[in-house]
């Protein structure tokens, strides 16, 4: 701005101006003397260009003020700058500055031209002010607020000359001039005296005008005295001092100017906030006698029961009227006025919160003084008929029901605030206080203005009680029932959403309450603490929380709130260990944590992780549980925490791997063992301030996670660790019990729905049986647990982790295992198969297990019915018994018991066969397992478990030919009757004998102590084996004569008749009498001549003793004999009797295995023409004869040397289709040309049987032949035989099956081609 000489004018002067109050106050000193200065008195100075018009400093038209000022703080009417411009005049005079005349004194130019300069700008702002928008104001206040700063006399005088020389300016101008004045002094350090006294009076003056802006013009000149009082209060309120005591009832602008030094603190330095409450409270005592003043008490009254301009907010004079009331009461000393004034006050509206809060406020402070007063004045408006309409009524109709509706919620921050202001004398006045609040929270309308003032209450209420230092030997009776209200009104909190500090005050009262005598029981105090857990920790995510705010005009800070909340928990639950600094107590809060720390929502655990931590970590710093006592289930904890070190979330890990150090040494310093470890204070984790988020975080936290270098843990020893080494490092402080539990937890883990858990808890699982698996204890419910758990890990390596610590386990603790598995195996499932695949893993495990089952197996209790004076057998036994024979089937075919199988099948097969007896001497019923369920029914019975156990070991275990016996014969029927089971047994020891098994010699070593077994069925199945095992050469190579003699006449002494007889059997073997067989042979011309009777019966009869004649003979055979039976007796097998024919083929059967090793050449001729007649009768319609004829095949397959002679048996047991055919006539027919032409001539007579389906079948076996050899067909068959068949394949056309008409008709095609050839 260009720079131009000033000329000195004197037109306008003091007696020019209008009159004013501030025109009559003295200069201030500081401007005398620079006034004085003026040497020659005319004072011209320099000013900037445009800031004056004229030498005579007149302003130019330009510079008239406009009428606007803030939009905001308009509330005259729209014609009030239509009126500024009629009172004031055209231009506006500036009056001569002081400082210009201070010119004419020496000075360097310099300086006066800046200081011209600043002033002539500061005014220029000031007049701008009137035309400024609101962003143009602020600027302009901050340019003059940062120029006061470093000139503020010149800022201070430039603003006082502008009132005292415009006094015509425009109430909006003024207004703005009076936040200028406000924003200056608040920016300087210091205020001059002169000054101070200068704005005082003109705060004063204005603060009580009456004008077009009313109150806000009122305030600005007001907030010019609120500034003042940061320099000089006392001044300020002893002016006000003044004001108040007049004996009229105060301005308002005074007692807003009082509000706000009472509010704001930032007002006063150290200490004089307690001289100005003590002022205050001297004023309160100088206005007792205004409460007699009718009109001072009734403007009174209208001032406290005026409604505000906003309800959310009240203003600084009505918050202090309600303060200053407060304290004029409590210093009256006349009770009857006091309860007057605050009936009357009571009897005011209650609908809005400010006017509630203010007459609580005035409520509490006279009970300061008159407390049974005010106590009696409570509970008669509690009982007044306004009160009790507002507890049942829930929608008021009309402005009078809504002044009372909240009343209650008046009375609850009453009762509050008499708490605080009782101080010392509460004690005995809380049980009474805390019933009426209880009273009215359960009895008024539930809203959130109740639960507020509720709350509100009870904090104070327990600040109360907590600053009064005998609260702790007082015992309180409502506290339990306060507990309970607690409880209640955290349910009824929205459980999706975070929008009030309710959470967190509700669990700092609770804190503060359990604090107080008796403490809480600790069914309560589970319930406190699982409602106050579950109303914080399941809350959604924060980003679920924040969506609830959007419709907020000012949504709260969700991530503070909650860390608030959350570190609201964390303290009560430290208070609860301080207070019961016991391991009973911190099992009762981890216990609760428990359920959170197993969350499937990855936000909950990281909740309850951080308050575990937090927890741990407290502990830890401040030592507080006794040395003494030990931990209480802290191998759980140890357990959780191990499992959330896998967590996904990587703030759960950090927070786990942080409690897991705390806990690690917590346990050094309880055990004793400090020694061992560094000694060292656990770092500290940045905890997060109120407004910021913490270090990491997955869900509620919003910032990055640390890198694992960034993480302190608290034991350097182990921090540079992995979470699974740490854990380890930490078991091995564990005791036998915290162990137990550990595992325990590792167990519930596999249950868990998410695969982390499950993966680490088998993880864990492992890593424990590895580390301990040889001292652990209770091995039998873990087994048992694990087996429950199995079957929801789905995750391969978590299986196979869960397997191999029951392998290892197995190392150490077998019987208990495979005590424990028999309980499950009764009906054995697929988990509890692979549990017994993982037990017999190991080879010297496997030996052991089988030995146990064996055991177990040979446990059988009969009912009490079966016998005499016995006490009853235990259920579990019985049932033991039937499952290890399950145990056993199941497991004959696994590759990690065959070998011990094989090892042991002497010891089996007798064990399983005297199993079989046992189960049939139970007589149990032919369904499900005893406590099988329904749908588990499938399951073979006992009887035919027992059965399938021993074909099971039969076919496992290298004995398919003993069980090829049996299953061809059909001999498997006898093992399901207590009447045939002796005939099966026998059958089966003759299979041994007659298939020359290797382990004769070691069963007969193993039934030999059988036979003097206590109990009769072992006694009774080794005599039936041993019996048939004379037949065998084997039996004598263990066994000398002379001995089996022995054993035999001792067992003629046995208590069994069965068991005599027996023994009597063998003694009459011909292996004792040699010259037996002589006889023998001589008896069998007349059987063989027998055959020939008529009655079938009596055939049947001759060839059943043939047969068995011939298997007395044994090794002596029947000799030269041989062929006539047989010859006579394929004579029979096509006779037309079913018996006969079937009684034929077994003779014959027995007779090619009775020669098997010594068979003539002509009996082998005999053999090959019996092949295809029994092959045929394979259909035959007689199921004896079907049966008699597979076996008797089998066993000439066998004298003949058949190869494949396992798939031979497969396909006569248990095949019946076109390829089971196929394969017996390939294998039949490509033997020999000799064998082709009888085979094909004896398929040819059969085309004549009078047997359908033996005719098919001949047709069928021909028609193989036919098309496989065609030449040799045709060359054996001659016309006669070519007819019939033709004719029959004609018959055969009209089968019912298409099969058979397909293949009739493309035989039929293949004849005559092959008939039409030449040979």
């Amino acid at each position: 701005m260009d720079e131009q000489r000033l000329e000195k004018s004197h037109s306008h002067t003091t007696a020019d101006r209008a009159p004013s109050a501030l025109s009559q106050n003295p200069r201030p000193a500081k401007l005398q003397a620079r006034t004085s200065g003026s040497p020659g008195g005319d004072p011209n100075t320099l000013l900037p260009t445009g800031a004056l018009a004229s030498p005579c400093f007149r302003r130019s038209p330009s510079c008239r003020i406009p009428s606007h000022v803030f939009e905001s703080h308009t509330r005259a009417p729209q014609d009030s700058a239509h009126r500024d411009r009629q009172v004031h005049p055209a231009t506006i005079v500036l009056r001569k500055s002081q400082s210009s005349q201070a010119a004419l004194v020496p000075k360097e130019h310099k300086m006066f031209m800046e200081e011209a300069y600043n002033a002539a700008i500061c005014f220029k702002m000031l007049r701008d002010l009137n035309s400024a928008d609101s962003l143009r104001m602020k600027y302009i206040i901050k340019k003059i607020k940062n120029m006061a700063q470093g000139a503020p006399n010149l800022v201070l005088e430039t603003i006082h000359d502008y009132f005292v020389d415009n006094m015509e300016i425009s109430t909006r101008h003024k207004f703005r001039l009076f936040h200028v004045l406000e924003a200056v002094i608040g920016a300087i350090d210091s205020l001059e005296d002169t000054w101070e006294k200068t704005f005082i009076e003109l705060a004063l003056e204005n603060m009580t005008k009456s004008t077009d802006l009313e109150e806000v013009y009122q305030d600005a000149a007001s907030n010019v005295l609120v500034a003042i009082c940061r320099h000089s209060w006392r001044a300020v309120a002893q002016h006000l001092e003044t004001e108040v005591l007049t004996g009229v009832f105060p301005h308002r602008s005074l007692l807003y100017v009082m509000g706000i030094l009472t509010s704001n603190k930032q007002i006063f330095n150290n200490g004089e906030k307690a001289c100005w409450e003590e002022q205050l409270a001297q004023m309160a005592i100088k206005s007792v006698q205004f409460l007699n003043t009718d009109v001072w008490s009734k403007e009174l009254l209208w001032a406290l029961s005026r409604p505000d301009r906003t309800h959310q907010e009240q203003p600084p004079e009505k918050a202090f009227l309600f303060l200053y009331f407060g304290l004029i009461l409590q210093a009256e000393e006349n009770s009857n006025t006091v309860r007057r004034h605050l009936l009357a006050l009571l009897e005011t509206s209650h609908q809005w919160p400010k006017q509630r809060e203010g007459i609580a406020l005035a409520v509490g402070l006279a009970a300061a003084r008159h407390l049974d007063q005010v106590w009696a004045i409570l509970e008669q408006f509690g009982r007044s008929t306004p009160i009790k309409w507002s507890l049942h009524s829930c929608s008021p109709k009309n402005s009078e029901d809504l002044r009372w509706k909240w009343a209650s919620s008046t009375i609850l921050l009453a009762y509050g605030q008499v708490a605080v202001r009782a101080k010392a004398h509460i004690l005995p006045w809380v049980d009474n206080i805390l019933s009426r609040m209880i009273y009215f929270f359960h009895y008024s309308s539930w809203d959130e203005t109740l639960k507020q003032s509720f709350l509100t209450a009870v904090l104070m209420l327990a600040r109360a009680i907590s600053r009064n230092e005998g609260a702790h030997s007082y015992e309180f009776s409502q506290t339990s029932e306060l507990l309970e209200s607690l409880m209640v009104l955290l349910d009824k909190e929205p459980p999706d959403s975070l929008c009030t500090l309710t959470r967190q005050q509700t669990i700092h009262i609770i804190s503060s309450i359990c604090k107080l005598r008796p403490p809480p029981d600790p069914e309560r105090k589970s319930r406190l603490l699982s409602t106050c857990l579950r109303s914080v920790l399941a809350l959604p995510l924060l980003d679920v929380l924040e969506k609830h705010t959007c419709l907020y005009l000012e949504p709260p800070n969700i991530q503070a709130l909650y860390n608030k909340t959350s570190e609201a928990l964390d303290q009560m639950l430290q208070s609860f260990i301080i207070q019961n600094p016991t391991a009973d107590e911190l099992h009762l809060l981890l216990s609760h944590l428990y359920v959170w720390l197993a969350s499937e929502k990855a936000h909950e655990r990281q909740r309850a992780v951080h308050s575990c931590k937090t927890l741990l970590e407290f502990l830890n710093r401040n030592i507080c549980l006794d040395p003494k006592e030990d931990f209480k289930r802290i191998g759980q904890l140890v357990g959780m925490l191990g499992i959330l070190c896998q967590d996904p979330d990587k703030a759960t890990q950090g927070s786990s791997l942080e409690g897991v150090g705390h806990l690690y040494q917590l346990l050094i310093r309880q055990r004793g063992m400090a020694s061992q470890v560094e000694a060292q204070t656990p770092k500290q984790s940045s905890q997060p301030s109120a407004d910021e988020a913490p270090l990491w975080s997955s869900g509620d936290q919003k910032t990055t996670p640390p890198t694992p270098q960034e993480m302190v843990t608290p034991k350097d020893s182990i921090s540079q660790l992995s979470s699974s080494q740490v854990i380890k490092e930490v078991m091995k402080h564990l005791t036998m019990a915290e162990l137990t539990d550990f595992l325990w937890t590792a167990i519930d883990g596999l249950g868990s729905a998410s695969p982390f858990r499950v993966q680490a808890a088998a993880d864990m699982l492992l890593a424990a049986v590895q580390e301990h698996g040889a001292t652990l204890e209770t091995v039998a419910n873990l087994g048992r647990a694990i087996h429950l758990q199995l079957c929801s890990v789905r995750i391969p390596q978590a299986r196979e982790n869960v397997l191999l610590a029951v392998t290892l386990l197995a190392r150490n603790h077998t019987p208990e295992l495979v005590a424990t598995f028999l309980d499950f195996s009764i009906s054995l499932d697929s988990h509890a198969f692979q549990l017994w695949r993982a037990l017999g893993a190991e080879k010297s495990v496997s030996r052991l297990v089988l030995a146990i089952l064996l055991a177990w197996l040979q446990e059988r209790p009969l009912p009490a019915q079966a016998t005499d004076s016995s006490p009853p057998p235990k259920e579990e036994t019985c049932l033991r018994s039937l499952a290890a024979m399950n145990t056993l089937r199941q497991l004959q075919g696994t590759r990690e018991f065959k070998k011990a199988m094989q090892e042991a099948y002497p010891m089996l097969l007798l064990a399983l066969l005297t199993q079989m007896h046992y189960v049939l001497e139970l007589d149990l019923p032919r369904g499900p397992w005893p406590g099988q369920e329904a749908q588990e029914a499938a399951a073979p019975s006992p009887q035919g478990a027992s059965l399938e156990a021993l074909k099971s070991l039969l076919s496992t275990t290298g004995h398919w030919q003993d069980f090829a016996h049996l299953e061809l014969q059909g001999a498997w029927d006898h093992f399901t009757a207590i009447h045939t089971y002796p005939q099966g047994v026998g059958l089966l020891a003759r299979a041994m004998v007659q298939n020359r098994c290797v382990q004769i010699k070691a069963v007969t070593s193993q039934l030999l102590p059988n036979l003097l077994s206590k109990e009769e069925r072992e006694r009774k199945v080794s005599m039936l084996i041993f019996v048939e095992f004379l037949y065998s050469p084997a039996l004598l190579e263990v066994l000398p004569e002379q001995t089996a003699l022995v054993v035999l006449a001792r067992s003629l002494r046995d208590s069994s008749p069965e068991i005599r007889v027996l023994s009597l059997e063998g003694m009459g073997n011909i292996l004792f009498h040699p010259a037996k067989g002589i006889l023998l042979r001589g008896q069998l011309p007349p059987f063989l001549n027998g055959f020939f009777q008529n009655s079938e019966p009596v055939v049947v009869r001759i060839m059943g003793t043939v047969s068995d004649v011939l298997h007395r003979l044994g090794a002596h055979g029947a000799g030269a004999q041989s062929l006539g039976i047989a010859v006579k007796t394929r004579s029979f097998f096509d006779d037309e009797r079913d018996g006969i024919r079937a009684a034929a083929m077994a003779l014959f059967g027995d007779l090619v295995e009775a020669m098997a090793g010594r068979e003539l050449s002509s009996l082998r001729t005999q053999v090959h023409q019996s092949m295809v007649p029994l092959l045929l009768h394979l259909q035959d319609r007689c199921p004896a004869v079907v049966t008699q004829a597979r076996f008797a095949f089998y066993r000439c397959t066998v004298l003949l040397r058949w190869r494949l002679q396992h798939t031979t048996f497969c396909t006569l047991a248990w095949e019946r289709g076109l390829s089971a055919r196929h394969f017996l006539w390939t294998r039949l027919m490509t033997r020999s040309q000799e064998e082709f032409s009888i085979h094909l001539a004896q398929a040819l007579s059969y085309l004549h049987s009078r047997q359908r389906h033996m005719k098919t079948w001949a047709v069928l076996f021909i028609g193989y032949t036919i098309c496989c050899h065609p030449r040799a067909v045709s060359r054996m068959v001659n016309s006669v035989d070519r007819n019939l068949l033709l004719c029959t394949f004609e018959d055969l056309k009209k089968a019912p099956e298409p099969g058979l008409r397909e293949f009739a008709t493309r035989q039929l095609s293949f004849i005559q081609e092959v008939a039409a050839k030449p040979h």
